[in-house]
């Protein structure tokens, strides 16, 4: 069985006046295996007619965003020609590949009506054979998701395979992704989790994994092991995947993750060339 090895609080960094907490990267842990980033905004209320989220058109090369919508609801459009509006427990999974310019935002009727929000949103590395890969997009609304019961919790299947079913999308490097809401005295166990990496991120609540509590705002790194079970004294939502490792360097720098310092700089000479579309 997997336990707890570290904790590593979601330090906060506002963005304007949205709300947010980042455990990834922070003073502790750089990356984890090839899960890289993650922004927590919200939970927090807006007024009517708000200027709402902060994400005009960016680009991205080299890795994938997967945005959860817990409460709210989100706007995605990008140079690819993909748009959508996804609304509460959906999710947004954006494979950037070898370029795209997208762009987040709230929808006017949010900016005119207001109202709660919180999202979360992690990148996850690609490999090098597959930073180039041609960009795609999938929007999932709360009822594309499976809804997997298990004891006094229940799993949102995302990607992979749990308890005989599979999630909707399916992962250029077979990840598993999931969310997981606990009641009370609530448990799940994962399991085939041998030589991955796995992320772990407390966003509600408070869980224990083997003695250990990871309270709310928490990301907990594991030790290794074939599975994890995971128990609630409270109500509590957990992030929860897993992906094979990529022993690859990592060049990180703004909107893009490659391999190499020039390989970041052919991205910016390709993104101002207009060649992201």
């Amino acid at each position: 069985m997997r336990h707890i090895l570290r904790l590593h609080p979601a330090l906060r960094d506002d963005i304007a006046d949205l709300t947010t907490r980042r455990p990834l990267p922070g003073p502790g842990l750089d990356r984890l295996g090839a899960f890289l980033f993650l922004n927590h905004h919200g939970p927090q209320t807006y007024r009517p007619n708000n200027r709402g989220l902060p994400f005009g058109p960016h680009p991205h090369r080299g890795f994938e965003t997967v945005t959860f919508i817990l409460d709210g609801e989100l706007a995605h459009s990008d140079s690819g020609g993909h748009e959508s509006i996804i609304t509460a427990g959906g999710v947004q999974w954006m494979t950037a590949g070898s370029g795209l310019v997208h762009a987040e935002l709230s929808p006017e009727r949010f900016k005119r009506a207001g109202g709660s929000l919180e999202i979360l949103q992690l990148w996850v590395n690609l490999p090098a054979r597959l930073k180039m890969t041609p960009p795609r997009y999938t929007g999932l609304q709360r009822a594309d998701i499976p809804e997997i019961a298990a004891d006094a919790a229940n799993v949102h299947l995302i990607a992979g395979q749990y308890a005989g079913q599979t999630g909707p999308v399916a992962s250029l490097t077979g990840i598993f992704m999931t969310t997981v809401s606990l009641q009370p005295g609530g448990t799940v166990r994962f399991e085939g989790l041998l030589g991955r990496d796995v992320f772990f991120y407390v966003v509600r609540g408070a869980v224990t994994v083997g003695g250990t509590t990871a309270p709310a705002f928490h990301l907990a790194e594991l030790g290794a092991g074939d599975a994890v079970d995971i128990s609630a004294p409270a109500d509590s939502v957990v992030l929860f995947g897993h992906a094979a490792p990529i022993a690859e360097p990592v060049v990180a720098h703004g909107p893009f993750v490659m391999n190499t310092e020039a390989e970041i700089r052919e991205a910016y000479a390709d993104y101002r060339a207009g060649r992201f579309g």
